[in-house]
C-alpha cells in the first residue's frame, strides 16, 4: 500500500509554464496591426505595442499624411496607447513602420481577415 500513496498525484497545472510566458505582457515586443470592420464597407484599423518612448501623436500625423486618411489615438486601459486609422491601412502601416526605422519587421504581426 505504501507504494500507491507515493503514485498519488499533486496539483499539477499543465498551462503553468504558458500562463508564466503569458504573464510578462509586452516581453515580445509585437506590434500588432489590426483591422475591424465597422458598417458596411468601412473598416478601422488599429495599431498597438508601440514603445512609449515614441511620440504617438507624431507618428499619427505622419501616418494621415502618408495615407490620406483620418486617425486618432485613443487610450485603452488594458492596451495602453493605441493608434487608429479609417480603412484597411495594415500593409501600409506595416511598410512605413519598417522604413521609418520604428520597428523591425520580425517584431510586426498583421491581424484580420
Amino acid at each position: 500500500m505504501s507504494d500507491h500513496d507515493d503514485q498519488i498525484p499533486t496539483a499539477f497545472d499543465p498551462f503553468a509554464d504558458v500562463n508564466a510566458e503569458d504573464s510578462g505582457a509586452g516581453t515580445q515586443d509585437y506590434v500588432h496591426i489590426r483591422v475591424q470592420q465597422r458598417n458596411g464597407r468601412k473598416s478601422l484599423t488599429t495599431v498597438q505595442g508601440l514603445k512609449k518612448e515614441y511620440s504617438y501623436s507624431k507618428i499619427l500625423k505622419d501616418l494621415k499624411k502618408e495615407f490620406c486618411c483620418n486617425g486618432t489615438v485613443v487610450q485603452d486601459p488594458e492596451l495602453g496607447q493605441v493608434i487608429q486609422l479609417q480603412g484597411d491601412q495594415r500593409k501600409n502601416v506595416s511598410t512605413f513602420l519598417i522604413q521609418a526605422g520604428i520597428v523591425k519587421k520580425e517584431h510586426i504581426k498583421i491581424h484580420g481577415f
